[in-house]
């Protein structure tokens, strides 16, 4: 995986799950002030837009970081991170599609088990994704 491939798929990661969880504090646990008021927050529109906005690099960044370091080490047998990296790869593809079923379903049963599978798949991706990078972080410091 390339420098660039490797910052792609951090930021996205970062910027797509900051911004779910906010989106998803806002949606689901922010009271709001006005009872009346049809979202928790006024600036959840916009946090919405900016997550559904951002996902797509996270897609791009999931398909390089697939090609180009999933697929080459499971080939290989590398067992440094395996058990991290398969859980970034089995939560990957219920995440995004089901962000994307979120966002075209209209019947509330098919609206709550979408949003269920992305909240426990996102939830996955970010443990597995953090749980990755502090593998590799805490191997680099005991090589110094």
């Amino acid at each position: 995986m390339s420098r660039f491939e490797a910052w792609l798929l951090h930021l996205s990661s970062l910027f797509v799950g900051a911004s779910g969880l906010v989106y998803a504090w806002m949606r689901y646990l922010a009271v709001p002030a006005d009872p009346d008021a049809l979202v928790g927050h006024p600036w959840q529109p916009a946090v919405q837009h900016l997550h559904v906005l951002a996902a797509p690099l996270l897609v791009l960044a999931v398909g390089a970081l697939f090609h180009g370091h999933a697929w080459t080490a499971l080939r290989l047998g590398v067992r440094d991170g395996r058990a991290s990296g398969l859980v970034l790869l089995a939560s990957a593809l219920p995440m995004i599609a089901s962000g994307y079923l979120l966002q075209t379903a209209v019947e509330p049963g098919w609206r709550r088990l979408w949003v269920a599978v992305h909240l426990v798949a996102s939830a996955l991706w970010i443990a597995g994704h953090l749980a990755h990078v502090a593998r590799r972080l805490v191997r680099r410091n005991r090589g110094r």
